[in-house]
């Protein structure tokens, strides 16, 4: 790729919102690290519908920030690329206009919805099925899908298979290392080996099959603790079950706040993500590859790509009590396995989910996504010479 690219990469103003927290981003830190790594290997880059700061822009000389706007500027920075995110958004439409006015190339970064929207996000949606989403499926030159899930919904919402190409959300390696101290471990008072839970505590997520197998394996021995780091409605039955079974000592619960997760994982020993559906994408999958940990995931597609069996983990069946406690029993029994399997957590976590990973492949889609757009004229222009001489 030649360094004077120019790339925008469009949000949606309708995607921050303030809450308790502060500023809500949907989609985190996917653009502003996105924009770092392209900065970094010579791309002038600007970001357009965020708030002014939130994404790193090449130079001052692009003219002042405009919050929240998505046109303005756009047009006079002339980019070649346009990364707008939300396939269906309001910002796709504008980033599918600019491309064909400006004749750049549009990328769209879809990371799927999970059935839980909000009205505002379903009746967005409904809009961009029924009035521009063709007109953008026919412009965009790539989808970058953040997951299987996403996937998924990119090619039901009609965009061409050939286009939709798997690119995960990446993880700060550097803040996301194994051999952290955690804040939460020390007031918890935990010592020896920590089977994590980290999520939503409900039903679904398969956290009362865990707690059972938990109790089966290694629940009884006082160098294995079980930590669930949530909250929701399973939480009182988790209790309640932790003290049928006899285990209330060894089971340990906490709410860590989102700048506690690096220490939190760095400190465990493994993680387990036990779902029931494929509705949960596993999303502390990549920061837990990155502090080193092994990952015991149930075997269904969205966590899949976290775990190389025997390699930095295991897939279990989902449900299965047995299986998930002969899973634990299997790795707290074989500390050279855990370790090696730690080491090699780290290693697929530098080659796949780090920024700099990530962004190599958006490159590579970057040249494919060009070259299909050109492809796509020259198709244009031998139709149009064919019919002219006629």
């Amino acid at each position: 790729m030649t360094d004077s690219l120019r790339v925008a990469l469009l949000l949606d103003p309708l995607a921050f919102s303030l809450d308790a927290h502060g500023l809500r981003v949907k989609w985190a830190s996917h653009a502003p690290e996105l924009a770092k790594e392209f900065l970094g290997r010579g791309y002038h880059v600007r970001g357009f519908g965020a708030p002014p700061g939130l994404i790193p822009r090449s130079t001052p000389d692009d003219g002042p920030e405009e919050a929240y706007a998505l046109g303005g500027k756009l047009r006079q920075f002339a980019p070649d690329l346009i990364v707008a995110y939300d396939t269906l958004s309001p910002a796709a439409l504008r980033g599918a206009r600019m491309a064909r006015s400006l004749g750049a190339t549009l990328v769209l970064v879809e990371g799927g919805w999970g059935g839980h929207l909000r009205w505002k996000e379903r009746a967005l949606r409904r809009c961009g099925h029924l009035l521009w989403g063709p007109y953008v499926r026919r412009t965009a030159a790539a989808v970058v899908a953040l997951d299987p899930r996403a996937e998924t919904q990119a090619l039901g919402d009609g965009f061409e298979r050939e286009l939709v190409r798997i690119v995960p959300h990446g993880v700060d390696v550097q803040a996301y290392r194994p051999g952290l101290s955690s804040t939460v471990v020390a007031r918890q008072r935990i010592r020896g080996r920590i089977l994590l839970y980290l999520g939503k505590l409900a039903d679904e997520r398969g956290v009362m099959e865990l707690l059972a197998a938990f109790a089966r394996s290694v629940g009884q021995r006082s160098d294995w603790n079980m930590l669930f780091a949530g909250d929701g409605p399973a939480r009182a039955e988790l209790r309640a079950m932790g003290d049928r079974l006899g285990i209330a000592d060894r089971v340990h619960w906490a709410e860590p706040r989102e700048e506690e997760l690096p220490g939190l994982l760095g400190a465990s020993t493994v993680l387990a993500i036990p779902a029931l559906s494929d509705e949960v994408v596993g999303r502390y999958g990549a920061r837990a590859l990155a502090c080193g940990l092994p990952i015991l995931a149930s075997d269904l597609p969205n966590l899949r790509a976290f775990v190389e069996p025997d390699v930095n983990g295991a897939l279990v069946a989902p449900g299965s009590i047995e299986a998930w406690a002969a899973a634990i029993q299997q790795l707290a029994s074989a500390p050279t396995t855990r370790a090696r399997w730690a080491r090699e957590s780290r290693r697929l976590a530098i080659e796949r989910y780090s920024w700099p990973a990530v962004a190599t492949r958006f490159e590579a889609l970057f040249h494919d996504a060009r070259e299909h757009v050109r492809a796509k004229l020259e198709r244009r222009t031998t139709r149009g010479g064919a019919y002219a001489g006629r």
